[in-house]
């Protein structure tokens, strides 16, 4: 026999049920952050956070660079590095506002044209990011977009394929990947583009390969400094996956991979870029208003077809630099 914890109070889900005679839902099903791997997956998700932030800070004040921490904020806000990383977290951050995705294939790309390496675009964008999935993944929980399942056959692989990812980049030779890398991004632009063109049938099956899927994702996101989102997201949304609770599932998972990644790119790239993470990290928190104002004015096939010729023109042009 079946035990049951059920939720008997009166919400929305079980009123249809009982419109249709079905019995009451579960309470993992109205209240699913309630469950003890996501709230296990929610806590380990704040205390990662501040473990990050209380180390940043010790870094930042302890005196081991020759000056005060106030003195190297003074030098970052007049570095160039900062302002060109602010104007590119700004215009990543409006791109993934308004489509929901492909805020590290857009900040790469244009990183990448401002002449940073492959290795440090890269281990900026994801350090940046620790902190946005880290907020995502928590709301994400909190309003029960998370389908545990999905979110745990996810989270291993993506993990493996993002330290792998993170030390190919870190460790092949600038020269030598920075084309391999452009080369992806174009074709991420071109990929992000055909979806104007792909009808979605929706389906009830239970996704296949998603640990292959989620070992790609976290590797090309590795050493492409993005594609999670599009690679992962969209590929189970366009099988037929519900929508929300795969953008919930994704996101979450996302964090433990970038965290992951961002911690491999810190221990391989000799000097860990923070003028560029905390200009992405400024330009992203003024985005919020500009990516609502697309969205209320553009279509969703205009901004896939604007964002997705962007980089791969850009990523185009970076490609013959390299080969030049």
């Amino acid at each position: 026999m079946k035990i049951r914890n059920l939720d008997l109070t009166d919400n929305a889900i079980n009123a249809e049920h009982e419109a249709l005679g079905l019995p009451p839902v579960e309470d993992d099903v109205t209240h699913p952050s309630a469950h003890p791997v996501l709230r296990a997956a929610m806590w380990a998700v704040v205390f990662m956070l501040i473990g990050v932030l209380g180390y940043l800070g010790t870094r930042l004040f302890d005196g081991t660079h020759g000056e005060s921490g106030f003195a190297l904020i003074q030098d970052t806000l007049h570095s160039d590095a900062f302002w060109k990383a602010v104007a590119v977290g700004l215009l990543a951050q409006i791109v993934d506002g308004a489509l929901g995705m492909a805020y590290g294939i857009t900040s790469t790309s244009f990183l990448l044209a401002t002449g940073s390496s492959p290795a440090v675009a890269s281990a900026a964008v994801h350090i940046a990011e620790v902190f946005t999935t880290g907020v995502s993944g928590i709301s994400h929980i909190k309003l029960g977009n998370v389908n545990r399942s999905l979110f745990l056959r996810l989270l291993i692989p993506g993990i493996l394929g993002a330290s792998t990812g993170a030390w190919v980049v870190s460790s092949v030779d600038s020269s030598v990947i920075k084309p391999i890398v452009s080369g992806y991004l174009f074709l991420m632009g071109l990929y992000i583009v055909s979806k104007i063109f792909k009808k979605i049938t929706p389906r009830r099956e239970t996704p296949k390969h998603v640990a292959k899927l989620g070992l790609l994702g976290g590797f090309v996101d590795a050493v492409g400094g993005g594609g999670w989102g599009p690679v992962v997201t969209t590929t189970l949304v366009g099988t037929g996956q519900d929508p929300r609770t795969t953008i919930g599932s994704v996101n979450l998972a996302e964090f433990f991979l970038t965290f992951t990644s961002a911690g491999v790119f810190a221990s391989l790239v000799p000097e860990t870029p923070w003028p560029t993470v905390a200009g992405l990290v400024v330009g992203g928190l003024f985005a919020a208003p500009f990516a609502a104002f697309l969205t209320r004015k553009l279509n969703t096939r205009t901004l896939l077809m604007l964002v997705g010729g962007v980089i791969s023109g850009i990523s185009l042009y970076n490609l013959a630099r390299a080969l030049g």
